[in-house]
């Protein structure tokens, strides 16, 4: 392919910012484009007097395609007042950037996707088309009425009240040379990316005589277009269908004015201008510009989303011919505002536009991202407290040791509307959705329709599940009612789930990039059938990579304080890991999945960071693994526990194999309260334990008074009763460090 040239237009406030983020997309697809970059806007303006200098419409006449990040525009008076002194002098006219590119290009089509890149509900897909140059935005407007339009507006009852120095007026302008070819252009772009309807939004119940000739023109071009069905509504009920059902829509094409709001509506329909792209049409160029404005209150903050911005690429690369790299980078953005792992603020995420636009160029290079579940179980028993549901975690488990781990769970009770509004949000941004119970044959068994209508489709008989429901109920001597024919029913499409323990068949259905999998709630029948699907029936899911858990617990540090400390850890070994910590009184284990060849070098720093912390690199407690110590080397305590009143000997004693031993270690426990006491909850203890070794070996080579004696100290919150469980376990932590020869220095938690 021939190599096209683009005039990129950084322009001004967070133009410049998200244009930088997103054009790296070009090189990582290795397009045929030359960029040639070039100045636009206030900047310009202040400096020269003129927004667009005749350097950058030479760039433009001779450019396939114009790229502008966003322009500035300001009241004439502040225009004035902002340019530089030796040009404010002659008074120059400001014009803004966008109306000399649309007057001087003849742009007359305004092109606004609207698509459901968030995920979640009814897909959607449309655009809005918006005529440039003419409509209520054709420049014929008046401070006060004209003389030769006096006449047409004298006898309003308003104008009458108000006088001709009280009135102002505007000419919506609409002429068959601007109304044929921004219609033959809405029917040439539902043509081209397979809409299936025009829709004319227009305001034909009041603006009568003008709409009359719209609808005759309408007539006369879809004329050429006969597979292509249109219909004309006012633009009230546009705007009210495009929020509350966008799917029914395809082309919607609209004057200025009404094209302008509803364009803008449509931004918000997709979640924000964030998301919204634009390209400028005309006969003479184009150009393609986000649609969020330059923002100059964000300029420099690395806040804005550049998502718009790739979008608008893909727009460009569409025009200039380059449809399977536009396809990509909508497929990339698609993939990482679902995820939403690396978004911006404006949606829900706290990634700089640098971290979001390099997850999309992630996407775009294919780097694999690691798939996500959803679970969501069914029953008012469940909500009750009747049952245990033990169905989300151990649907968890084997989700984790496949390689999808759960994002989120929820328990819902029977209820249909309720069900549909848990699982919508999960289509299109989690992998795996599984949906389990409420597939009974009685009536409040509603969970069969409620993942209908979450997917929006009907539901369908399905002969083969009805068949095996009659066979096992034949073969069991159970009665067939009419009732039991529900569980044949099936959201249209999906892909049946035998079940070999059950009546109750489910079900696997594809939408949006997901897996919806339709399970019954008894264990011993949903659980096969999910290692069935797991093991057998989602090819799509690249195979988990192989990773090594580092597991670490420690004792003495609040989990704040491991998080701040672990995160920078990894953060520096620049290996990728996503930590994960879990707050256990009075623990806080840490977990790193790494890749194995990373583990060990990982595990070191780990322990280099933790050393005053750790307890143990297994899932044991301090009383355990003390235990284990004690056993190995057939040892016994001469223990003074008034402090845990005997909690701690206990807890030893059950962990123990053995209580004989042939030596002897001399354990003092001792706790100061600093505020509060043993009922009164308040302040903190400062604990202290003393550990004399009189076996007369030592340990580890140590120095001090007492070569076979060391104390550990930890202050503690005095929280409540839960503390002896605490010292308990500190006086197991110091024999341990004991026996094996890490002596700490004294260390303070804080609450």
């Amino acid at each position: 392919m021939n190599r096209k040239t683009v005039a990129v237009l950084p322009g001004d406030g967070i133009g410049p910012e998200v244009l930088d983020a997103a054009l790296p997309v070009i090189e990582a697809l290795g397009l045929p484009l030359d960029l040639e970059f070039g100045d636009i806007g206030w900047e310009c303006w202040r400096a020269e007097g003129n927004p667009v200098p005749d350097r950058t419409w030479d760039l433009i006449g001779r450019s396939d395609a114009v790229l502008l990040g966003a322009t500035t525009s300001k009241p004439r008076r502040e225009a004035l007042a902002e340019l530089a002194p030796e040009l404010r002098e002659s008074a120059p006219q400001y014009l803004s950037p966008i109306i000399q590119l649309r007057q001087r290009l003849d742009l007359f089509a305004n092109l606004r996707p609207v698509e459901n890149y968030l995920g979640g509900g009814t897909p959607y897909r449309f655009c809005v088309v918006r005529e440039n140059t003419e409509g209520l935005y054709a420049g014929l407007d008046w401070n006060h009425v004209p003389d030769g339009m006096w006449p047409l507006v004298a006898e309003h009852p308003n104008v009458r009240r108000s006088g001709r120095p009280g009135s102002t007026a505007g000419i919506r302008l609409q002429t068959s040379h601007g109304l044929d070819r921004i219609l033959r252009f809405a029917f040439e772009t539902a043509r081209a990316h397979g809409h299936e309807r025009v829709t004319l939004a227009d305001k034909p119940n009041v603006l009568r005589q003008s709409s009359a000739y719209v609808l005759e023109r309408l007539e006369a071009i879809a004329a050429d277009y006969p597979e292509i069905p249109f219909e004309v509504l006012n633009v009230d009920a546009v705007a009210l269908w495009m929020a509350r059902r966008p799917e029914r829509f395809g082309v919607i094409v609209a004057e200025n004015m009404f094209g302008d709001i509803l364009s803008d509506l449509g931004g918000g329909v997709m979640g924000g201008l964030g998301l919204a792209p634009s390209a400028n049409i005309g006969e003479k160029g184009n150009y393609f510009e986000p649609v969020h404005g330059s923002a100059p209150a964000m300029a420099g903050r690395g806040r804005a989303n550049p998502a718009a911005a790739f979008l608008t690429i893909g727009l460009m690369l569409e025009h200039l011919g380059l449809q399977d790299a536009a396809g990509s980078i909508q497929d990339a953005v698609r993939h990482v505002t679902r995820r939403r792992d690396r978004v911006t603020y404006d949606l829900g995420g706290s990634a700089t536009t640098t971290e979001a636009a390099q997850a999309v160029l992630d996407a775009c290079r294919e780097v694999p991202q690691a798939p996500t579940a959803a679970i969501v179980t069914i029953g008012d028993e469940l909500l009750r407290g009747d049952l245990e549901d033990s169905n989300a975690g151990n649907a968890s488990r084997m989700l984790g040791e496949r390689g999808v781990p759960v994002r989120v769970r929820h328990t819902i009770g029977d209820d249909e509307a309720t069900i549909a509004d848990a699982i919508r949000p999960s289509i299109g941004r989690d992998d795996v959705i599984v949906v389990m119970g409420g597939l009974g044959p009685t009536s409040d068994d509603v969970t069969r329709s409620a993942v209908a209508r979450a997917l929006a489709r009907p539901l369908e008989h399905r002969e083969e599940a009805w068949q095996g429901v009659v066979e096992r109920l034949t073969r069991f001597g159970v009665a067939i009612h009419d009732d039991n024919r529900r569980q044949a029913l099936f959201a249209e499409g999906a892909d049946l789930l035998p079940n070999p323990n059950g009546t109750a068949w489910g079900c696997r259905a594809e939408a949006q990039g997901s897996t919806v999998v339709m399970l019954p709630g008894p264990p011993r029948e949903c659980l096969p059938m999910l290692a069935a699907v797991l093991r057998d029936g989602l090819p799509h899911l690249p195979e988990p990579p192989e990773v090594t858990c580092v597991f670490r617990r420690t004792l003495g540090i609040i989990e704040a304080d491991a998080a701040a400390l672990v995160d920078e850890l990894v953060r520096d070994s620049g290996v990728p890991v996503k930590p994960a910590y879990h707050w256990h009184y009075p623990y806080v284990d840490i977990r790193l999945g790494c890749p194995p060849e990373a583990a060990d070098d990982l595990a070191g720093r780990l322990d280099a960071a933790l050393a005053d912390h750790l307890v143990t690199d297994r899932d044991r407690t301090a009383v355990q693994e003390l235990a284990v110590l004690l056993d190995a080397r057939g040892l016994v305590l001469d223990l003074d526990d008034r402090l845990t009143d005997g909690v701690f000997a206990a807890e030893l004693a059950r962990e123990r194999d053995t209580s004989d031993g042939a030596g002897a270690l001399g354990v003092a426990l001792s706790g100061v309260r600093q505020g509060g006491d043993g009922t009164s909850y308040t302040g903190t203890i400062a604990l202290t334990c003393t550990v004399r070794d009189t076996t007369g070996e030592p340990t580890a080579p140590h120095t001090g008074e007492h070569p076979h004696e060391h104390t550990y100290e930890l202050t503690i919150p005095n929280r409540g009763p839960e503390v002896t469980t605490y010292c308990a376990q500190f006086a197991a932590w110091s024999l341990v460090r004991h026996l094996t020869g890490r002596h700490p220095k004294p260390m303070e938690e804080s609450a």
